[in-house]
């Protein structure tokens, strides 16, 4: 019994490329579907990636297109359409800062039109180019560059009520420790432009949290703390419980109300300062022009009592500047 065994070859197929595969599972989809009821009965259905068409939906097309955006238009003052200005109710005269203007001295000349920098309609006071007063200019409340004697006894009153009856020192104390550095980071930095307008917001804003808030005074306006002192105090109608240089604590009250607490508007810029009389006069009174520029050549030629920094502390710069005219005529440091 002879058998006969046939060698056969296990050579592997060439792989279809992606374009013959789809074509082969297209035409044999279209035969199986022509030839027998295959299709039918397991429901053969082709992935995505091998129709001509991938989207399933093609009623729902992607082509919708967003709307644009209507251009950005700034807010103008010939607008009739716009808001009715608001009215602030603090009893004093809006100014871009309080410690560093003096309301005494009356400018000569305004560098800008006597535009207010709250924004364009915002505001019912009207700006006579230094302040926007409490009371209407054109009734002759400020002409004579000082401010109304009544809204001084108001804020007063109002400081009074908010305040209620004074802290204890135990209390005080606690408020104090509460607001140093290793246990609260959170402080309001009063810079070289003094306490300005938009700072009583941030004042108001810190009152929300905590009842008192801590404030740290760096450059000019350290040269004159009792001024900062006296500033703070009548504006935000609080009280300076601590005072370390300058780092100082201010407390809100007993009686304040974070719900009631006036409505500030805010400054969107810095105005221009105004035009004031020249401060260095050319010939110092009683002396010739001669003799003045002598002392100044004196005095460039002493030497500096200390060094002006950026954001330093000047609290002791006039008790040194009054103890070395004792010894000397003039008087000179360096920044």
């Amino acid at each position: 019994m002879f058998i006969f065994i046939n060698r056969t070859s296990r050579r592997r197929r060439p792989a279809l490329s992606s374009s013959s595969a789809r074509h082969h599972l297209s035409s044999s989809a279209a035969t199986t579907t022509s030839s027998s009821n295959l299709h039918d009965k397991c429901s053969f259905k082709l992935p995505l990636s091998l129709h001509k068409n991938p989207n399933p939906n093609p009623e729902k097309t992607s082509t919708t297109t967003k709307k644009a955006k209507p251009p950005y238009r700034p807010p103008s003052s010939l607008e009739r359409d716009v808001e009715k200005p608001t009215s602030s109710d603090l009893p004093l005269d809006l100014r871009f800062s309080y410690t560093e203007s003096d309301p005494a001295v009356r400018p000569i000349g305004l560098r800008e039109a006597k535009y207010l920098p709250i924004g364009p309609n915002r505001q019912d006071r009207v700006r006579t180019g230094v302040c926007a007063p409490a009371v209407d200019p054109r009734l002759g409340s400020v002409d004579d560059g000082k401010e109304d004697p009544k809204l001084e006894e108001k804020r007063s009153k109002m400081r009074e009520r908010i305040l209620g009856e004074p802290l204890t020192s135990a209390e005080r104390k606690a408020l104090v420790d509460r607001c140093q550095r290793n246990r609260d980071n959170r402080q309001i930095n009063l810079g070289r432009d003094g306490l300005t307008h938009n700072m009583l917001n941030d004042i108001h804003n810190h009152w929300k949290h905590s009842e008192a808030v801590r404030i740290e005074c760096m450059g000019v306006p350290t040269v004159d703390m009792k001024r900062v002192c006296t500033q703070l105090e009548d504006k935000t109608f609080g009280k300076i419980i601590n005072r370390q240089g300058g780092v100082l604590v201010l407390y809100r009250g007993r009686n304040y109300n974070p719900k009631q607490r006036p409505a500030i508007p805010l400054m969107l810029w810095k105005p221009h300062d105004p035009v004031y009389p020249r401060l260095i006069k050319t010939a110092i009174d009683g002396l010739s022009i001669e003799d003045t520029k002598e002392m100044r050549k004196k005095g460039l030629a002493a030497p500096p009592l200390t060094k002006l920094a950026k954001n330093g502390y000047y609290g002791s710069l006039v008790p040194m500047v009054q103890d070395a005219f004792l010894a000397s005529d003039s008087v000179s440091w360096f920044g």
